[in-house]
């Protein structure tokens, strides 16, 4: 089954993980597990919506010509996927502050952390390839299989 790709604004990722990992970060150094609790929040809403959790601030950015779109032929579910991901991990991370398991809260935290490192400076999202890898495994409901001559996970290269 050939997979139909949509034109994909990677800058906009790319800005929502700055910032996501930015506020994670100032969560973690100023103890603000509020921080955390409401960067999952609109990772919620952007997963539900199908649109960045910081997005807001990509559209400030490029209204104001700091940034310009990245436009990569791509699939959208693996990168909502991951997001989902992401909100699962930072839910847990605010039931275990909630509960009085600090330390708990911050490794989980810290894990969305490393993964939005690996994703902004590497290329390499994770939640994308556990999409791939149970799209390759005929998962129901996981349908889309990675853009041709895309290793499952890797960040897609900008069309010749």
């Amino acid at each position: 089954m050939a997979t139909q790709l949509k034109a994909i604004d990677h800058s906009a990722m790319q800005t929502s993980r700055a910032v996501r990992m930015g506020v994670l970060l100032a969560a973690f150094v100023v103890n603000a597990p509020w921080l955390a609790a409401i960067t999952g929040v609109l990772m919620l809403v952007g997963t539900a919506r199908g649109r960045g959790d910081f997005g807001f601030i990509y559209r400030a950015l490029r209204r104001a010509r700091w940034i310009s779109p990245d436009l990569i032929p791509d699939n959208p579910e693996p990168h909502r996927f991951a997001m989902g991901i992401g909100v699962v991990f930072l839910a847990g991370s605010t039931l275990a502050f909630l509960a009085g398991l600090p330390i708990l809260g911050w490794v989980l935290t810290w894990v969305i952390i490393g993964l939005t490192a690996l994703n902004l400076f590497g290329g390499f999202c994770v939640g994308c390839a556990v999409y791939y890898w149970m799209n390759r495994v005929g998962l129901r409901g996981f349908v889309k299989a990675p853009p041709p001559g895309v290793i499952p996970g890797q960040r897609p290269s900008r069309p010749d």
